[in-house]
């Protein structure tokens, strides 16, 4: 996930233990820091500010709500810029390039 700003720990703390939705409380999430991917370009462009960083953390979660990780990370108060999934349950891209494709039986 590529949010807005740069999370200090007590920000990935609270995302760790859960935070505090419209709809309830979250599940606790395993997050951290992580170097930025080496990603395809997206289209449209991320936005881009020279006076606001961003940071990649990478986000386990374990509960499946409507935009969930966006809305947990605006809730600390770093907007998702670009949301990356790279497995849902036990589907895993693993080292899958981008546009590439494989059979699922």
């Amino acid at each position: 996930v590529q949010v807005e700003g740069e999370p200090d720990a007590a920000s990935l703390d609270r995302l760790r233990g859960g935070v505090e939705l419209n709809d309830g409380p979250t599940r606790p999430a395993t997050v951290r820091r992580i170097d930025p991917p080496d990603l395809w370009p997206r289209d449209p462009p991320v936005r881009y500010r020279k006076s606001v960083p961003d940071c990649w953390i990478e986000m386990t979660i374990t509960e499946g709500r409507n935009r969930q990780v966006r809305r947990m990370t605006a809730a600390v108060g770093f907007p998702t810029l670009r949301l990356v999934r790279r497995r849902i349950g036990g589907w895993d891209l693993g080292d899958l390039a981008p546009g590439a494709w494989r059979e699922v039986r």
